[in-house]
């Protein structure tokens, strides 16, 4: 199908639309991937993976993409020699190992997803790349001390030699002889040197170069004589530093260039994942599904909707809803012919089908009913709305024929043609001629067509034709509006009058205009009045007989749940008065034998009496033990069970679970116990249960979304309560996130602050250490904190 038609049909806000729900793919993926599928065993394997995909949605949630980066252009320029990867590019990569290992661990399930699982298997996850990248690039994009012992060396003095020149600063700063020549006690940084900013009228009297100095000119920064050496000694290890973490990126550059095609085949199939997802997001939100494909050209879309009466440009619902429509077109008809008034929808059925029956072709499940049927065709031609054109000296009605001609030049027996006012923009006699030459050779192709008119001449075609039908637009005649829906087996009027009526047009206009109309023209806009009328009320006839039949098999199903339920209770009773009646039995055993002993006792007699008389009373407890037993009715004993079903043990008054089925029987779970019965003695519920087994929960992620934490908190205005309670929160959150290193901003001030959060860390088990952050990042304001473990 052409550019045009796609536009018409309004394809590419369909794509807009998708593309709102993904989390990662590109619009260029987007563009390949939502285009139409060449064969039929595509497009079921398709819609195949996005309903397994809303299973997992609805189990587990959205599969987590959100880390997934587009890596082609990192990929291509290591293709360079002599190029390599910056820190937070080599962070791009890991975030998208990580993605293809959290979308892999989502996609294990081969019973809820068996095809998603097996492309899934594609999936491959460089553990020992990830594993380099994790222990050299920090969540922000740093290079971490622990890329190489090296970096970890110069890190160290760059920390001690920095420490050395704070403390020199300091002491200058200290010194009661200098202490006028300060503009503020403030160490700062020129030219990645540290200096302290000096009046101007003061330079004298600290001993040092002048790196730069104020706008006003009165402060002078100035490195003093005593931090030369030491600052010339950190300039050395910085440039030591950078040599080391550029050799630490070149040495990551070339294993990330080694597993290339794994990433490239990474990428690949999360688009894929992705894509899929899209969809069946959308199919959620709009209550999509996957209509049952069809190898005969047919079309049975009942209760459709076009997506974008559902959803608005940003993916949310819009507040009124689509009315639905039916769009039918079976097997032993070919043409189908919408009239009806003006605004009444006919357009947007025509869009409607054709947008549906293209999203199917390209893997969507779609707004409809479940009972929906569709075959797939190979060709969509669509001629809607205004081909009028200045430049081209085209008219409207000439625009529509060039693209009529065009349809006509390459429709098949397999073609989907869709034609909006067919025959309108020229002479009513002459169009309507036209338009039916037109339907006869899409007729001879073998093309399905759907046309909407307001021509008599063409309703009428139907009429004549046997596998042409007409179908309505109804209009309310009380509301005086369009109802939107299609009514099959009569033409639509075009309701001129009604409608220019509703629009406030003068009566006696309309009055003039009635009388133009001939008597036929009349008559026959009465009878169709008529047909309409009696199609919408045998309609909702049908409607009310479906909704009382609905509710007739609906009281049936409650009468049937009631006489299981009375049955339940009854058997229940009757179980409870058994163990009674045992429980009695076996007091008035232990009576008797009391007595019998007490007897014997007392009267001295023998022991073959009594020995006789316990055995009558042995006699009596099995005839009453028999008797009251519950016997497994013989329409409930088991012929078949299967391993799973719940059987009823009448002797126990209990259910159990079939373990397996054994010669004997079958070995039954009964509250975590095993036993074996023969068929015998369990019976069969009608119809058979089955225990009910408990989907399975994700487990604990093991990975927390770090988009929203910052490992910096600051305490600085906070009461010492407050900020220490702020600070424990703040460390568990870093554990959780993995984290070996924040920083802790508590400022200054009298010092009490400071001196109770590093009180506080020195009584955590999970802080390593603590110290003062460098002078560059706050000096003793800040506590840079080394948790273990993570």
């Amino acid at each position: 199908m052409d550019d045009a038609t796609l536009r018409i049909l309004e394809f590419d806000k369909i794509r807009s639309l998708i593309a709102g729900f993904t989390q990662t793919l590109p619009g260029s993926a987007l563009a390949r991937g939502l285009t139409p599928l060449a064969r039929a065993e595509e497009v079921a394997e398709q819609l195949a993976q996005v309903e397994e995909m809303q299973t997992l949605h609805a189990q587990r949630g959205r599969p987590s993409l959100g880390g997934t980066r587009d890596l082609g252009p990192h990929l291509q320029r290591l293709g360079l020699e002599g190029v390599f990867l910056a820190a937070q590019d080599l962070l791009d990569v890991l975030s998208s190992i990580d993605a293809a290992a959290e979308c892999r661990r989502y996609l294990t399930a081969p019973e809820a997803a068996p095809r998603l699982f097996e492309k899934s298997r594609g999936l491959e996850v460089p553990e020992t790349l990830r594993r380099l990248l994790r222990e050299s690039i920090g969540p922000r994009g740093e290079i971490l001390d622990g890329a190489s012992f090296p970096l970890a060396d110069v890190r160290r003095s760059l920390r001690a030699t920095r420490e050395r020149i704070r403390r020199t600063l300091e002491a200058l700063f200290s010194d009661e002889r200098l202490a006028s020549a300060f503009q503020e006690r403030l160490i700062t940084e020129r030219n990645g040197r540290y200096v302290v900013p000096v009046r101007a009228d003061h330079r004298g009297q600290v001993k040092g170069f002048v790196h730069d100095e104020s706008a006003s000119g009165q402060t002078l920064y100035v490195e003093p004589a005593q931090t030369l050496a030491d600052n010339n000694a950190l300039q050395a290890l910085l440039r030591e530093e950078k040599r080391e973490e550029e050799r630490i990126l070149r040495r990551l550059s070339a294993q990330v260039h080694a597993a290339e095609a794994v990433l490239r085949a990474n990428q690949a199939l999360l688009a894929v994942f992705d894509l899929c997802a899209a969809a069946a997001r959308f199919a959620l939100a709009t209550a999509a599904v996957a209509p049952r494909l069809e190898a005969r050209a047919l079309i049975a879309l009942r209760e459709a909707r076009h997506p974008l009466l559902l959803l608005g440009a940003d993916g949310l619902a819009r507040e009124i809803q689509a009315v639905p429509v039916d769009l039918l077109l079976g097997e032993g008809g070919d043409t189908l012919i919408i009239s009806g008034p003006n605004t009444g929808g006919k357009t947007v059925a025509l869009k409607t089908l054709g947008l549906l029956t293209l999203m199917v072709r390209c893997g969507l499940p779609i707004p409809c009913h479940p009972d929906s049927r569709l075959h797939l065709f190979g060709k969509i031609f669509a001629d809607i709305g205004d081909e009028q054109s200045i430049e081209a000296s085209l008219s409207t009605f000439s625009g529509h024929l060039l693209r009529i001609r065009a349809v006509l030049e390459q429709a098949d027996n397999d073609s989907l043609v869709l034609l909006d006012e067919l025959g309108t923009g020229t002479d009513p006699a002459e169009g309507g001629a036209l338009a039916m030459a037109v339907l006869d050779t899409l007729r001879e192709r073998g093309a399905k067509t759907v046309v909407t008119t307001h021509l008599n001449l063409v309703k009428g075609y139907a009429l004549l034709n046997l596998g042409v039908e007409n179908a309505a637009v109804s209009f309310d005649h009380e509301t005086l509006r369009p109802t939107y829906r299609l009514h099959y087996g009569a033409p639509g009027a075009s309701n001129a009058f009604t409608i220019a009526r509703t629009l406030g047009f003068d009566p006696e206009v309309l009055g003039r205009a009635a009388s133009y109309l001939s008597a036929e023209e009349r008559e026959g806009a009465a009878v169709l009045d008529e047909l309409n009328r009696r199609s919408r009320s045998l309609e909702e006839d049908l409607a009310e007989a479906q909704r009382l039949r609905g509710q007739a098999q609906a009281d049936r199903d409650n009468r049937r749940r009631l006489l299981e339920e009375i049955e339940a209770r009854k058997q229940a009773i009757l179980d409870k008065a058994v163990r009674r009646g045992d429980e009695v039995v076996r007091q008035a055993e232990a009576r008797v034998k009391r007595l019998l002993k007490d007897a014997q006792t007392l009267s001295g007699g023998s022991t073959a009496e009594a020995a006789r008389l316990t055995r009558e009373v042995r006699q009596v407890r099995e005839d009453l033990g028999a008797a009251a037993r519950p016997q497994p009715r013989p329409e409930r004993v088991p012929r078949q069970v299967r391993a799973g079903e719940l059987l009823r043990i009448p002797a126990l008054g209990a259910e159990a679970e079939v373990v397996r089925v054994v010669a004997e029987g079958v070995e039954l779970s009964l509250h975590g116990k095993k036993l074996r019965l023969p068929l015998a003695e369990v019976e069969q519920f009608q119809p058979p249960r089955f225990a009910k087994r408990r989907s399975g929960v994700g487990g604990v992620r093991s990975r927390v979304e770090r988009s929203s934490f910052e490992p910096r908190l600051k305490l600085v205005g906070e009461r010492v309560e407050e900020a220490l309670a702020l600070l424990e929160r703040f460390l568990d959150d870093a554990l959780l996130q993995g984290l070996r290193e924040v920083e802790v901003v508590h400022g200054a001030g009298s010092g009490a602050l400071r001196r109770s959060v590093r009180e506080f860390l020195a009584a955590q088990a999970e802080v390593e250490s603590f110290h003062a952050a460098e002078l560059a990042r706050g000096g003793d304001n800040v506590t840079i904190v080394r948790l273990r473990g993570a």
